[in-house]
């Protein structure tokens, strides 16, 4: 079956029809999300994208237009990854994704002030972090650390160490991964 007898058969209501659709192009979507990088994003959310540009290909192809499925399918897919690449870079919905909901309540003032067992205890868990995640982080590692805490973007950074913002991301990945192993085995 061409292609395009698979598209007529999804129009008439056959959900086989698409999964069959689906099976066979995943891998160009897997190979396509390689060639992009959204920074904070792993490559799952690109793969994801690609795959909505697979559906929006599927629902809208037009055999009429004289295009072949396959063709109309990558276009689709590149289009649907880079615009979620250009839409990660942009940032516009950051303030949204870290700030705090006016509906929860902050914390009355008695509650500001810990009992001073825990504030010792809190300071040393702190200490011992801080302590042992330096000595295991390398020197890029550390500097880009100090610059993402700094409140810089990854762009910023990238230009500061002199390195592409995907060296950024996978330094701070690393670093995300060293504090967590840290914390399981504190």
């Amino acid at each position: 079956m061409t292609d395009e007898e698979v598209i007529k058969e999804i129009r008439a209501g056959s959900a086989r029809a698409t999964d069959t659709l689906i099976t066979k192009y995943k891998k160009l979507v897997k190979i396509k999300a390689g060639a992009y990088f959204i920074a904070g994003a792993d490559k799952e959310d690109i793969i994801q994208e690609g795959m909505i540009g697979l559906f929006k290909s599927i629902r809208d192809f037009n055999p009429a237009k004289g295009v072949p499925f396959r063709t109309f399918a990558e276009i689709c897919v590149n289009r649907q990854m880079i615009s979620a690449v250009k839409a990660g870079a942009r940032q516009k919905h950051l303030p949204l994704n870290t700030s705090m909901p006016l509906s929860q309540p902050m914390p009355s003032p008695e509650k500001w002030s810990a009992d001073p067992e825990e504030m010792l205890i809190g300071s040393e868990d702190r200490h011992y972090i801080k302590e042992h995640l330096l000595s295991a982080l390398s020197a890029m590692e550390l500097r880009v650390l100090s610059l993402h805490l700094s409140g810089l973007s990854y762009a910023e950074i990238a230009g500061r160490v002199k390195r592409d913002v995907k060296s950024i991301d996978n330094a701070l990945r690393r670093v995300r991964r060293k504090a967590e192993k840290l914390l399981k085995n504190e």
